[in-house]
């Protein structure tokens, strides 16, 4: 059962690993990887010298941390949340509606977040507007692009991140909860001393997994929804390699850049890992 899934990772995950090679050459698609000129670590010289580099990996850096941190706590308040109710349909009900938006893409999402945000007609400005407020041009403003990123990545994504806490809060044991209405704990005292320690270990192991990703702050998301107005706060390490690398036809540069992030993405997965066994003593392995 596992050979299909085998196969499917050395095609498309360690199989393009050979085109590491490109971010050392002066790639020409014509000759091919195995004929192009080698130029060494210069991609890497050139993208250090660029100011732009350093920009968009702070923006990068800077939309992952909200969206991990927001990807976290959301979904956790929420299951706590939904573990109160006791009418069952209702909470069936609540449970399918914030999950439904992850099963969307990114295309469906920003068509109508394109619609929602709009500054003349969206639904959140026409609230501002009764409010008193000015509008807010969110997708083109660059001091807002970057909160409505992280803010729309945790309105689409929470809802799984609920379900998997729900699941871990359902295999806590019952006898626990007896005990604790035995010594007196009411339903707070209950969950902040019996349902968060009983979860805590699938909370590092989401946090483990979030902090791998803190390069990866979410091209399909990322480029569906900005423009050039809001590149200074808005482009990532993907979208940046993506507009050099095809739109610019620059290969070994956008190589480099993407080897850059992977191997930094390895690093910062390894001590998380690393910490959750030293502090937490969980091995995810």
């Amino acid at each position: 059962m596992l050979v299909p899934g085998l196969i499917i990772a050395l095609i498309f995950s360690y199989g393009p690993m050979v085109g590491i090679v490109i971010a050392f050459e002066d790639f020409i698609p014509v000759k091919g990887i195995f004929r192009s000129h080698w130029v060494g670590l210069e991609h890497f010289k050139y993208i250090y010298y660029l100011s732009e580099t350093r920009e968009v990996l702070r923006n990068t850096v800077f939309i992952a941390f909200m969206k991990i941190v927001g990807g976290l706590v959301a979904p956790l308040i929420t299951a706590l949340l939904l573990n109160e109710i006791r009418i069952k349909s209702f909470k069936r009900t609540v449970q399918t509606i914030v999950y439904m938006p992850h099963f969307l893409s990114w295309v469906i999402m920003a068509g109508i977040l394109l619609d929602v945000l709009s500054p003349t007609s969206g639904i959140v400005n026409q609230f501002l507007s009764w409010l008193g407020f000015d509008n807010v041009f969110f997708l083109g403003n660059d001091q807002w692009f970057p909160y409505v990123l992280a803010g729309t990545d945790v309105l689409k994504e929470f809802g799984f991140g609920t379900v998997v806490y729900l699941a871990a809060i359902t295999a806590v044991n019952p006898s626990l909860y007896e005990a604790a209405v035995l010594d007196g704990a009411n339903r707070w005292k209950q969950t902040l001393n019996v349902t968060i320690p009983a979860i805590i270990p699938i909370t590092i192991l989401l946090t483990t997994l979030a902090l791998g990703n803190v390069l990866n702050a979410g091209f399909d998301q990322v480029f569906n929804l900005y423009s050039p107005s809001v590149y200074s706060t808005g482009d990532i390490l993907d979208t940046y390699v993506y507009r050099i690398g095809l739109a610019s036809a620059q290969y070994g540069v956008a190589t480099a850049v993407g080897l850059f992030k992977s191997v930094i993405s390895l690093i910062l997965i390894s001590l998380s890992y690393l910490a959750a066994y030293r502090f937490a003593n969980y091995r995810i392995f």
